[in-house]
């Protein structure tokens, strides 16, 4: 080493040296002080993210149907039961996939029914569903009572109505 490279190193020691790391910690607040402090602010990100963990997993395996904007209808509620999370395969997996594929997989929405594919349905094409299913009810009922007093006027009449 030449004397010209060890006065440089010399010089980089003595400004490392100069640099005092406790007065810079110090100064942007982590010194020796402040360790209480970013403790409590850790326990208070641990606490956080725990709850938020929590709530994160008690929604995902939740009958109640947290998060959502609006209230879910009755009918929807009694069919959650039959409703499953679909298990996508990791893309590498070629066997995996090809049977994902096989089985209708990538065809609507992650969330189907247990038994069929769910066709791409939002949840106000469900309810407009629910809504004419009742009407067609409704209507179903309406035309067995009319056809059942009508029945029983012409069997008072004396006709022989089967």
């Amino acid at each position: 080493m030449t004397w010209k490279r060890y006065q440089q190193a010399q010089a980089g020691y003595q400004a490392a040296k100069s640099l005092n790391a406790q007065k810079f910690l110090k100064k942007i607040g982590c010194g020796k002080e402040d360790h209480h402090f970013w403790k409590q602010i850790g326990k208070a990100l641990l606490c956080t993210y725990t709850l938020g963990g929590v709530a994160w997993l008690y929604n995902e395996t939740s009958p109640l149907g947290w998060w959502t904007l609006k209230p879910r209808p009755k009918e929807e509620r009694e069919l959650a039961h039959l409703y499953e999370r679909r298990e996508f395969p990791y893309p590498g997996d070629e066997e995996a996939m090809e049977e994902f594929v096989a089985k209708g997989g990538m065809i609507g929405t992650t969330i189907g029914p247990k038994g069929f594919i769910e066709t791409d349905k939002d949840a106000l094409n469900y309810q407009k569903e629910l809504q004419n299913k009742k009407f067609e009810q409704e209507a179903q009922k309406l035309w067995i009572r009319m056809r059942n007093e009508v029945v029983s006027e012409l069997q008072e009449k004396g006709y022989d109505v089967e």
